[in-house]
This record gives C-alpha cells, structure tokens and sequence, in this order.
C-alpha cells in the first residue's frame, strides 16, 4: 500500500497568514514604481565603484530621498524604499547596512553608521490572527555614532551625539550624549564633548 501524504488541518490560534494583506498606500508609491527602484538598485547602485559618492546620492534623490551634502554611502547599503529616506550632511552608511524602512527613517547630519547596522522601522501585531504589518519612524539625531553590527527597531529615537556600541539590539529611545551598548540596549556613561581645536 502506497504512502498517501495528508495534512490535518488545524485552527489558527495566533496567526494566520491566509488572512494577511498589505494596506493600500502602505508602501506610499505603486508596485511599479517600487521594482523600477529595485531594478536600478541592483544594476546601478550596487555596481557603482565605491568613490562614486554623489552618483548614490543622486539616484536616491531621485526616487525622493532627502540627501544632505557630502553623505556618503557605500554601494552594499540597502534601501527598501528611497522615499521614507531622509540623511543630514557629512554622514556615513557603512557597508551591508539595511535601512528597512517601511516607516520614515530619518538620519542627522554627521551621523557615522558602521557596516551591517539594520534599521528596522517596520513590524507586525502579534496580537492579531491577520498578523497586520506596522510602521513607525526611527529618528538617529545629529552626530551620533552607530557601531557594527546594531539593529534598530521601529520607533526608536537615537538622542543627539550618542554612541551605539557594536552589537547592541536598541528597542527603546536612547538619551543624548551618552555610550549606550547591549541587548537590550542601556545607556552606560556620559560622552565626552570636545572643544573646538
């Protein structure tokens, strides 16, 4: 007698994906709009030679992003969508950085975000079976540092001149001026302010 291969199927009791949709205007532009920036991400972004600063920034001003002067960000970034993009002059955006922003991501001005950092304005609701997608903004204020490897979560406000310490995970606002670092994230000290030299 053959194997005969059955799934028995059971009531959803926390989430069911079957019921899960994306709201319209989630993503604030149409789907074609939003492949025709995953297209030019990986054939222009991507590829461009790593001193190719103000190539970057233009194409990314020209899907909407709000780019100050002299920002520079390396071709392995990742941006979901250019338009929820708002960077402040003489910041940095490391190598294999993800700015995955379904909600606003806005970033100050001399601003240092190292390699593999993951900013993550977007999430679900647990507490409903439809698993609804949310949004909400992340701020990093001016002259902050985020060191390697730190993820970001939605909501989440970086204060002025603070340091992120390398793989800390930060879920709540972090206070200006001081070294923050861990998982959960907690401010440990003060920062030194530095005099003009």
């Amino acid at each position: 007698m053959d194997e005969v291969d059955f799934q028995i199927m059971i009531p959803s009791k926390y989430q069911d994906l079957s019921r899960f949709s994306v709201p319209k205007n989630f993503r604030a532009k149409s789907m074609y709009y939003i492949f025709l920036w995953w297209i030019v991400e990986k054939v222009l972004f991507k590829t461009s030679p790593r001193f190719f600063w103000g190539f970057r920034r233009a194409l990314l001003k020209l899907f909407g992003a709000k780019i100050g002067k002299n920002v520079r960000i390396r071709p392995e970034a990742k941006i979901t969508y250019p338009w929820k993009l708002a960077v402040g002059d003489n910041s940095w955006i490391g190598e294999d950085t993800v700015i995955y922003n379904l909600g606003n991501i806005e970033i100050g001005s001399n601003v240092a975000i190292a390699h593999r950092v993951y900013l993550c304005s977007g999430s679900h609701n647990v507490n409903k079976i439809t698993f609804d997608i949310t949004e909400s903004p992340i701020l990093i204020s001016d002259e902050v540092w985020i060191a390697n490897d730190v993820f970001i979560g939605p909501g989440v406000r970086v204060g002025f001149g603070s340091v992120i310490g390398a793989r800390s995970s930060v879920f709540k606002d972090m206070p200006p001026g001081h070294i923050c670092f861990g998982t959960p994230c907690k401010p440990i000290s003060e920062r030194v302010k530095h005099k003009d030299e």
